[in-house]
This record gives C-alpha cells, sequence and structure tokens, in this order.
C-alpha cells in the first residue's frame, strides 16, 4: 500500500478555495491551468479557442468550454473583445480563474457572462492540475474541486 505525500493529503483535503467574485454566474467544467499569463489579443484564436501563442506553455490547447486558471492578463484592452467574441463562437472558456485580475480580462468575463474570480485562498494555480473537474461560482466568489 503506497502512502500520500504530505502535499498530496493536502491537496485532496482542500475542496473549496475562497475568492474575489469578479463576474457574476456559475460554470462547470475541466481546469486548464498555466503560470503564463493570457494576452487574450494575439494569444488565443477566436474561430477555434486554440491557444495559438508561440512558446506559450498552452501553446495547441484548446479553451473552449474550460475553466481557464492563470495569474493575469497581458497585453491589449482589444483582449477584452477578442474574450466577447471568443464567447459568440462558442469557443470562450466556461470560467476564469486568476490569481491577480487586470480590467482586460475582468472586463472581458464582464460584458461577455464568463464567470470569473480571482484572489484565492489557497492559490488556485498552486491547488488546481489541469484536468481536474472544477465549479466556479463568480457571484460568491468560491471555486470548488469536484
Amino acid at each position: 500500500m503506497h502512502t500520500l505525500t504530505n502535499a498530496w493529503q493536502e491537496r485532496i483535503a482542500i475542496r473549496t478555495l475562497k475568492g474575489r467574485p469578479i463576474s457574476r454566474g456559475q460554470a462547470e467544467g475541466e481546469a486548464l491551468v498555466t503560470n503564463q499569463s493570457i494576452s487574450f489579443l494575439g494569444s488565443i484564436d477566436p474561430d477555434t479557442g486554440i491557444v495559438v501563442e508561440k512558446g506559450h506553455e498552452l501553446e495547441g490547447k484548446d479553451v473552449t468550454g474550460k475553466v481557464l486558471v492563470f495569474p493575469s492578463g497581458k497585453g491589449s484592452t482589444v483582449g477584452s473583445y477578442v474574450m466577447y467574441q471568443l464567447k459568440k463562437n462558442g469557443t470562450a472558456p466556461a470560467a476564469v480563474i486568476n490569481r491577480s485580475a487586470e480590467p482586460i480580462v475582468a472586463v472581458g468575463a464582464i460584458i461577455s457572462d464568463i464567470p470569473m474570480v480571482d484572489s484565492t485562498e489557497p492559490d488556485a494555480i498552486d491547488t488546481i492540475r489541469t484536468g481536474d473537474r472544477v465549479r466556479v461560482d463568480g457571484t460568491r466568489g468560491a471555486v470548488d474541486i469536484l
């Protein structure tokens, strides 16, 4: 029989993360996690939902219907409208979790009706793994690992 490491035991015990509500609504999906910031203008193809930024650790991955977990946004304010286009095209993430929300992604999530939470305790990037099933409640600021 294998013994669980302390870090793994702690991760199993954490089922709900509490954060700051940014964009209202609830969504559930598979997590897609990165330690790199995302610029929606140039990083993600709005027609396909595929990360196209060369060298990004999510390059080639599809954000469609995923709970996208990343530190913060970067780049042009047009990124907000790219998020809106993703939503209109049916290629948007189901929800967004940031370590620290900045205006580009926050506005994009709000105008696109994509639930968003930031500043979670414990930190979402350190706690959630790609492939985890996650429920985001942007109204309450809660993230449940299912």
